[in-house]
């Protein structure tokens, strides 16, 4: 039997490269998938890729409370009971100094990032089974941090805190909660990064990351979607609290 058989699956971020991914291995591993992201047609686009009849999608912004409400009510529906809930929308940031980050920025970051999986868990767990599983994506400045992305550091820092508290409150229902650290991964949000990076850096951004990453190159978002499929998976099944860094041994 295939490892996600029958489990009914949330994807956030789903039309990006790293939730695409995901929904793809799940929709393989037997799941039923229900993405969501805000950009309708790159999401419209996504699913109809996936050419499942377990695959279906539902547009919205993961930071407002009624768009949560209606994506976790829509899955529910169509196929009942929540196993895997994946929060793994993210949105892009600039690399400025503190005193020049624009206050309206640091609002949105933090209100995608980390209000959006507050908000998927509150409205998701009392639609979950017991015995599911919670996946966060927070990154390897989850763990660390650098210099002019204040915004990012402090979100995917928060989410690390929300994660172990969840854990905690779904240890009696035996629903796991982890966060996963990706590092630096060969897709369009990485490499709109390392573009505005280079400049700084006065060198190729993708270049100086390859040489710094002990394996020595960026992730593929499929390598990503196998760590999620581990933490989704009752293969993870006494894993909870837990940061599951996949980042080439960028932060050994």
């Amino acid at each position: 039997m295939s490892s996600m058989e029958g489990k009914v699956c949330i994807v956030t971020g789903a039309a990006g490269s790293i939730g695409l991914a995901c929904s793809r291995l799940m929709l393989r591993e037997g799941a039923k998938v229900m993405l969501v992201d805000l950009r309708e047609r790159e999401l419209r686009e996504a699913a109809s890729g996936l050419g499942s009849v377990n695959a279906d999608y539902v547009a919205a912004d993961v930071s407002k409370s009624d768009s949560v409400r209606n994506y976790v009510e829509k899955t529910v529906a169509k196929w009942g009971k929540i196993d895997v809930l994946f929060s793994n929308a993210g949105n892009n940031h600039p690399i400025t100094p503190v005193s020049e980050y624009p206050e309206e920025v640091f609002d949105s970051v933090m209100a995608v990032h980390v209000k959006g999986s507050f908000l998927a868990c509150k409205y998701a767990t009392p639609h979950m089974n017991d015995g599911g599983s919670i996946i966060m994506t927070s990154s390897i400045m989850g763990v660390k941090a650098d210099a002019c992305i204040c915004a990012y550091v402090t979100a995917k820092h928060a989410l690390v805190g929300l994660m172990r508290t969840i854990a905690k409150e779904m240890a009696p229902r035996n629903i796991r909660v982890n966060t996963i650290h990706p590092g630096p991964i060969d897709n369009p949000f990485q490499r709109s990064v390392e573009e505005r990076l280079g400049p700084i850096l006065n060198r190729d951004a993708f270049q100086f990351f390859n040489e710094n990453i002990p394996l020595g190159r960026h992730a593929k978002p499929d390598e990503i979607a196998k760590a999620v499929l581990f933490l989704a998976s009752d293969q993870s099944s006494f894993t909870t609290g837990s940061m599951l860094m996949v980042d080439g041994g960028l932060t050994a």
